[in-house]
Formats: structure tokens, C-alpha cells, sequence
């Protein structure tokens, strides 16, 4: 029996890491290979057939400060995870995005375990954003092979001598095609003529609080415009609901709340009925991008991390959507901290709202682009293919 480590973080991380998963056990099967997949993440990655050692799907969190509160809880589950490997020492280990804690891990495995194979699976976009004078590449000291899903990070970490496979983006897997858009309306009980909007603020507890009340204040002047409008605002965790009820109240918003628990579920739908989107940066925007949804998008942390990002730090990056990152311009909009206001965001999102406005036209057409540079199909296969031969060259018994 081999066993496989996969450990990974928040709302994104689950989802790529099911897929993933599920591509491990398919192709283990193919070569009647026993394969046993434990993890770090959450219920997808559970349902996909990995046994989850803690789930770490909450446990994200962007800046400094709104990191104090999972220092405890991350201490722990460290503890009770050096506690498993010592009786348990995995055969392989695939580390997936969560940067902060998948180094560190990365770091002790390769220390204590140097024969084991360590794969990075959708690494740190660190060929994005830069810190001082220079991105830190801490993870080419302990990664065995990075498998890149930009081209561009690819080249970045091969560049400093990393062993690099470019397997293309995992999304393009899932979003092969789109559902049909009156169809999609009809079973969300949408009518059929309605401008439709939807909201993907949160997929971590910081994000309620920094950026779903100007969100909802933006779809609520909006909707004041437009009395026609229908917002959409599924949940990214569960538990998020009654934060979500609570701003649309007080916003004065007419909204569907979507549970956690139907969101996934109903993504394609979601998407085949909107019009356009407002959406923290991240895989959403990606996801937006390859099923049409013309989208603003934005983030914002505390006032104490943005001070020291921006002056101690030296953080810049020239992008914070990973669409406008892979296409090299700013094809969607961007707003950032003070930037990303009510005001801000109706400006910019009104426009693509409108059928015939040539903003809207304009992003349709950069997103035939976007797809065309994210690879072919069969990403989480050839991904998973490469892990499995990196195990097995290792152990040739297995």
C-alpha cells in the first residue's frame, strides 16, 4: 500500500485537491496500483476518498493581523500532525497552494524524510508578486517537482533551477462547457428577462468583515437604479449564512442567499444566469472568466497589514486578479483597499451590465484569450500522473 500525503488549505484548496484526488485514485487504479490518500483540508477532499486527518479549510487567512486568531489552532494541528507522521511516514507528499503552512511543512518533511518525493501542486504565485527586491523561492530548496498550472510560473521556477512540469489549469477541466443560460434561469426560478448579479465576497471569516458591506451596498444602489436587478449570493463556508442575511438587511438589499452546502452544486447554474459578477481576487475570477460572467473584482485587509505591505514590506504586484495576472493587462477590473468602495464598484460594474456596452464586449473577448493560455484538458490527470510516477521511482516495489 503506498500513502500519500496531500495537504492543502481554505475553501480553493479543498476543491482543486478533490479533483485532484479523485484523478490520483483513477489513475492508481490503472495501474493496479494500492494507493491510500490521507489529507489536510476539507469535506471535498473527504468525499473525493481521502482520509482527513483535520480539516483546514477554515483556516486561511490574508495579512498579519487577521492571522493572530489561527496561530493557536495552526500550532495544534501541527502538533497533532508531527504526532501522525512519526507512526505514520507517508511514501509521497503533495503540497497544494496554502503557502505559509505547506512551506514550513515542506521544510520538516524533506528534513526528516529526505527519500520521500515532494510534490508542489499549484505553487505560491510567486512569480506574481514580490516582496523587497525579490520573490522568495524557499520552496525549490525541499520541492522535488513543482507542477506549475501558469506558463509563466513555470518558466519563473525553472528559471531559478527548480524541476518543472507545466500541466495547465485545473479549471479548464471543470469548465468545459456551459450550461444554457434560459435553462440554467428556469431552475433557479429566475426570471427569464431579469439583469442578473452575482456576489462571491468570502471564502475566508476576514473577508465578511473587509469586503461583503461595500459589496452589498454597491448591489443595493444598484438595485435602487434598477429595480429589475436579482442578486445572487451564495456562501463560500459554511456557517457564513447569517453574516450574509445580516448585511443584505441592513444594506436594504433584495438578495438569495445561497447555502454552502447547495453552492458547488449549483456553480454552473449560477454562472450560466449572470450577467455579471463582483468577486474578492482569486480562483473565482478565473472561474468567471471561463464561464463568461463579466466581473469587477477587488480586496482589502486591515489598515495595520496595508501599512506594513505597502512601506515595510515593499509588497507590489502588478495585478491582483489572475486574469488580468496571465494575460499580462488589466482586462477586469481592479480595486484595491480604499479604492474598493460602493461608489467604485457601481462605476465599474454598470457598464457591464449593459448587453450592447463595449466594456462588456471587450472582456467577452479577453476572456476567449484567457482560455486559450490555461492549457488543454486533462489537467488533474497528467498531474496526477506525474506524482505517481515520482512515488513509484522512489519505491520501485510499489
Amino acid at each position: 500500500m503506498v500513502r500519500l500525503l496531500v495537504s492543502t488549505g481554505e475553501v480553493s484548496g479543498d476543491l482543486q485537491g478533490s479533483l485532484l484526488i479523485t484523478a490520483l485514485l483513477r489513475e492508481a487504479a490503472e495501474r493496479a496500483l494500492p494507493l491510500e490518500v490521507v489529507a489536510l483540508g476539507g469535506r471535498r477532499m473527504q468525499a473525493a476518498g481521502a482520509q482527513l486527518l483535520a480539516d483546514t479549510a477554515g483556516l486561511g487567512a490574508i495579512g498579519l493581523w487577521e492571522a493572530i486568531p489561527l496561530v493557536l489552532p495552526t500550532l495544534k494541528l501541527q502538533a497533532r500532525l508531527r504526532r501522525w507522521l512519526q507512526d505514520h511516514p507517508p511514501d509521497g507528499v503533495v503540497l497544494i497552494d496554502y503557502m505559509g503552512a505547506n512551506v514550513n511543512l515542506g521544510l520538516r518533511l524533506k528534513r526528516r524524510y529526505p527519500q520521500v518525493p515532494i510534490s508542489y501542486y499549484i505553487a505560491p504565485q510567486e512569480w506574481a508578486w514580490r516582496l523587497g527586491e525579490g520573490g522568495t523561492t524557499r520552496l525549490i530548496g525541499f520541492t522535488d517537482r513543482i507542477l506549475a498550472i501558469f506558463p509563466e510560473e513555470a518558466r519563473f521556477y525553472a528559471s531559478r533551477g527548480a524541476t518543472v512540469t507545466w500541466v495547465g489549469h485545473p479549471l479548464i477541466d471543470t469548465v468545459a462547457s456551459l450550461p444554457d443560460r434560459d435553462a440554467a434561469r428556469r431552475r433557479l426560478g429566475l426570471a427569464a428577462t431579469a439583469p442578473v448579479l452575482l456576489l462571491l465576497p468570502a471564502s475566508r471569516p476576514q473577508e465578511l468583515r473587509y469586503l461583503l458591506p461595500a459589496m452589498v451596498a454597491a448591489a443595493a444602489e444598484l438595485q435602487r437604479r434598477h429595480p429589475a436587478l436579482e442578486v445572487l449570493l451564495p456562501a463560500g463556508l459554511e456557517g457564513f449564512e447569517p453574516a450574509l442575511r445580516q448585511a443584505v438587511g441592513r444594506a436594504g438589499l433584495r438578495a438569495r442567499v445561497i447555502p454552502a452546502d447547495q453552492a458547488d452544486a449549483l456553480k454552473p447554474d449560477l454562472c450560466a444566469a449572470a450577467d455579471a459578477a463582483v468577486t474578492k481576487s482569486g480562483t473565482a475570477n478565473l472561474e468567471l472568466a471561463l464561464r463568461g460572467v463579466p466581473q469587477v473584482t477587488g480586496y482589502r485587509v486591515s489598515r495595520p497589514t496595508a501599512l506594513v505591505a505597502r512601506h515595510l514590506l515593499r509588497f507590489s504586484v502588478p495585478h491582483i486578479s489572475p486574469v488580468n495576472l496571465v494575460l499580462a493587462e488589466r482586462l477586469v477590473p481592479e480595486l484595491l483597499q480604499e479604492a474598493f468602495n460602493p461608489a467604485a464598484i457601481v462605476a465599474a460594474l454598470e457598464p457591464l451590465l449593459d448587453p450592447a456596452a463595449a466594456e462588456r464586449s471587450r472582456m467577452l473577448v479577453g476572456y476567449g484569450r484567457l482560455r486559450q493560455a490555461l492549457g488543454d484538458p486533462g489537467v488533474t490527470q497528467r498531474a496526477a500522473s506525474a506524482i505517481l510516477d515520482q512515488v513509484q521511482q522512489a519505491h520501485p516495489c510499489a
